[in-house]
């Protein structure tokens, strides 16, 4: 019941008022469930009080849960240093959730049951604390799923295996989640990926990249593979180039200490970026299953032709931001915010000509770019499809008539997005114009875009690994990064300031203007 401050009412304690509007969600029916329940887990959490934690995994099983698609026999389990009950480790919960579910969407019955369902242990990841506590708890009769989430700094993924090993609480149906970054350059990924192999076996580990849980990323493979519209177009004769952008509009948001250590290079484009470009270029697989679908992403990767440390002045470009306006309010430069050194050399802006050097792509180059403090929260793909080779339309040459151009739009407002000529309605003679065909995931589907994790983590519990990185696929992915900062480093390659707010250098638009192209969001900001 809600308790007289507004807020739930646990039954064994009246929490705070977090709680203020709650809107009735209705339980789930066999026609409203996203899919099959999934078997009964045991979800332990290192990292329990941590930021990712809070603000993205619980709400995310929360939504599965209010869904209807896990069993009430499962449960979580927070495992962090910190000292608190499980009571107390609930309301904190409890007031995540409140913040950081849209709204409206946190209904009193379900937040009780699940809030139920949650368990705390503290536990020393690296010493001897709490291993008893955990394995006690884990052993308490039931035969759930067992899964180890890791979201803690990579370097102790290792270590903390092996206390799972030690304390004897890995059984037959366990698997461990590994949060981006796997490790910092080629060899700590090895000696990760090395560590964490000692202890569970390769279809076990799940290394999780969130952007391969996106709606609109898994519809890319919908739009390339179950139409026969574009297959025959998707390729370098008729496609001129490929971008990728990840825009944010957010600081390093707290993570300073992290972020500075790692930068936008090592922090997106290794995984999420090269993640999106591999289902872009990849060829169809023999069938979607978990193999079929990682080997053709492979082969994308091993085939990116290498950007050697005398290509990166051309097909690189670094940039870091300094104080700005975003929305109409000031921001801080880069330098200023907590946790980053003042002389600090860390990119926060990366963008870069890519090619793959197959049959397919040959010849036909990838821009990616990435950063924060940008003009624009926008997650996209575009495909530039070549001009018409020929105008039979009087009045009008072939450069006239602009040339088709695909967008698959990630975040926000998920949709598709296909520009074309057409003629303008009216007597008189035919005059063209531009147009576009618009499929708005929201308007077309009419229901609830599910988080990321939503997905990921329960494909974690299904046993289902073919949206989750393997071992030579990250090995890969950094064998490609790697040769970019050496040659930043020989070079002495320093980020170039942009201010926040904008779209980032002015050496980006440069670097796509010498082949005589433009960022998309230059040419058509309404997408």
């Amino acid at each position: 019941m809600i308790n007289e401050t507004g807020g739930i009412a646990m039954a064994d304690q009246a929490l705070p008022d977090l709680i203020t509007t709650p809107s009735p969600v209705p339980p789930a029916t066999a026609e409203t469930k996203r899919g099959p329940t999934v078997p009964p887990f045991d979800y332990v959490i290192f990292g329990g009080t941590g930021d990712l934690t809070f603000r993205k995994l619980l709400p995310s099983l929360y939504s599965t849960f209010r869904d209807g698609l896990v069993e009430p026999s499962s449960r979580i389990i927070g495992a962090s240093r910190a000292a608190m009950s499980t009571e107390t480790y609930r309301a904190r919960v409890l007031e995540a959730l409140e913040r950081h579910l849209p709204a409206g969407t946190l209904e009193e019955d379900s937040c009780r049951a699940f809030l139920a369902q949650i368990e705390y242990v503290e536990l020393d990841a690296l010493g001897g604390s709490g291993w008893n506590t955990l394995a006690a708890l884990l052993d308490s009769g039931n035969d759930n799923v067992r899964v180890f989430y890791l979201a803690t700094s990579p370097d102790i993924f290792g270590p903390i295996c092996r206390q799972l090993q030690n304390a004897g609480i890995i059984n037959g149906k366990s698997r461990v989640v590994l949060e981006k970054p796997i490790g910092h350059d080629l060899g700590t990924a090895r000696q990760i990926n090395h560590d964490v192999g000692q202890v569970f076996q390769e279809p076990a580990i799940f290394r999780i990249d969130h952007y391969l849980g996106k709606e609109s990323v898994q519809n890319l493979l919908a739009l390339r593979f179950a139409n026969s519209l574009f297959d025959p177009l998707w390729n370098s004769r008729y496609v001129e180039h490929i971008q990728i952008t990840v825009a944010e509009t957010v600081g390093v948001e707290g993570r300073g200490g992290y972020y500075d250590r790692s930068g936008a290079l090592r922090d997106m484009v290794q995984n999420h970026l090269l993640q999106v470009l591999c289902l872009v270029a990849m060829e169809p697989p023999s069938h979607l299953a978990t193999e079929s679908v990682r080997d053709e992403k492979l082969k994308i990767l091993q085939a990116l032709a290498p950007i050697t440390r005398d290509e990166v002045v051309q097909r690189t470009v670094r940039g870091q931001y300094r104080g700005g306006a975003i929305d109409g309010k000031a921001v801080p430069g880069y330098l200023d915010e907590p946790g980053i050194s003042e002389d600090s050399q860390t990119e926060t802006f990366v963008s870069l000509k890519a090619e793959v050097h197959n049959w397919r792509w040959a010849g036909m180059p990838f821009y990616l770019r990435t950063g924060k403090r940008l003009a624009t929260k926008t997650s996209e793909i575009v495909v530039q499809f070549r001009p018409v080779p020929h105008s039979i339309f009087p009045g009008y040459s072939s450069s006239d008539l602009i040339p088709n151009k695909l967008v698959l739009r990630v975040q926000p407002n998920e949709g598709v997005h296909l520009h074309m000529m057409a003629k303008e309605p009216g007597p008189g003679g035919l005059r063209l114009r531009g147009a576009v065909l618009n499929l708005s995931f929201s308007d077309t589907f009419k229901q609830r875009f599910p988080d990321a994790y939503e997905r990921l983590l329960l494909d974690v519990v299904r046993g289902n690994p073919t949206l989750f990185m393997r071992r030579d696929e990250v090995e890969a992915a950094w064998r490609w990064i790697e040769p970019i900062l050496e040659g930043w480093r020989e070079f002495d390659l320093r980020p170039k300031p942009y201010v926040a707010g904008t779209w980032g250098p002015s050496a980006s638009v440069a670097m796509i203007e010498r082949d005589f192209r433009s960022w998309h969001d230059e040419v058509s900001p309404e997408g």
